[in-house]
């Protein structure tokens, strides 16, 4: 998740400047008289100083205290796909229908995910079809109480479902979308939980 800013002073070496401050991992974005984008070496060592984001050029931004700090750590070390998606060691995790050689290996060093459908913390399914979402009823009952339902469906221009259908689809069967998340360069993960009584 990404951290973005208006109002912000900033410090450049050309002079200050006075904008729009956004993290979306991999960049940090500057809107203000100029737009600035700070990427790899340029973040390498960012730390915070007295309420200021500071970049190894000298580049301030005027965040205060304790958010330079949050900003600096949230930057130096983002968060993994498996953090963004909440699956902590422990966890009751099942894969239905998710294609994905990469994302299974990186599961299986955090959580080994069961074969056995119930009483998951968190269950990733994938879905690209309006159709196929009417399986949802089947896949509640495989949750527990507080569980997650992550939808896994194709991105961009292979996408043959919209969010706004695995949505529709999703709350016509009582759930509630609490999250999305890149889930890789091709797919989209949408989070549904029960609805609260």
């Amino acid at each position: 998740m990404g951290k973005d800013v208006s109002g912000i002073a900033a410090r450049f070496a050309d002079g200050p400047d006075t904008g729009r401050l956004q993290w979306e991992a991999p960049k940090l974005l500057y809107r203000g008289a100029t737009r600035r984008v700070f990427e790899g070496l340029a973040l390498a060592g960012i730390r915070a100083d007295s309420g200021d984001l500071v970049l190894a050029d000298g580049s301030r931004f005027t965040l205060g205290e304790p958010f330079a700090g949050r900003w600096a750590e949230a930057i130096a070390n983002p968060p993994g796909r498996l953090d963004k998606l909440g699956v902590k060691p422990g966890m009751r995790v099942a894969v239905l229908d998710v294609a994905d050689p990469d994302f299974l290996s990186e599961l299986a060093q955090r959580t080994q995910p069961l074969n056995e459908f119930s009483e998951l913390d968190i269950l990733f399914w994938g879905a690209d079809s309006v159709a196929e979402m009417g399986r949802v009823p089947d896949l509640i009952p495989m949750l527990a109480a507080k569980g997650a339902l992550w939808v896994v469906s194709r991105k961009g221009k292979a996408a043959t479902i919209k969010d706004v259908e695995v949505m529709a689809g999703a709350k016509a069967h009582g759930l509630v979308d609490s999250k999305v998340c890149a889930f890789s360069d091709t797919h989209t993960a949408l989070r549904f939980t029960r609805r609260k009584a």
